[in-house]
């Protein structure tokens, strides 16, 4: 099942007490940067929930979705 975008959305939480304020999944201890390291790594999906098996499939799904939100900010240079 695909989850609407703002759904995935609300699984990653930035609480400024936890993990010092970075992106995290569902308020674990478990941050975006940490799943988009192991993937850009060359970890599968797969073998992420098979070591984070609290993780959700759609977890890994609202980190991508999370990533390319922030990745679409303009950004205009001073000349």
């Amino acid at each position: 099942m695909v989850l609407p975008m703002s759904d995935l959305l609300q699984r990653i939480t930035i609480d400024p007490n936890q993990m010092h304020g970075r992106p995290c999944i569902r308020s674990l201890r478990v941050t975006a940067a940490d799943i988009l390291g192991l993937m850009s790594a060359g970890q599968s999906r797969e073998k992420i929930l098979e070591e984070y098996p609290y993780l959700e499939d759609a977890d890994i799904d609202a980190v991508l979705a999370f990533a390319a939100r922030q990745a679409d900010h303009p950004v205009i240079a001073a000349e």
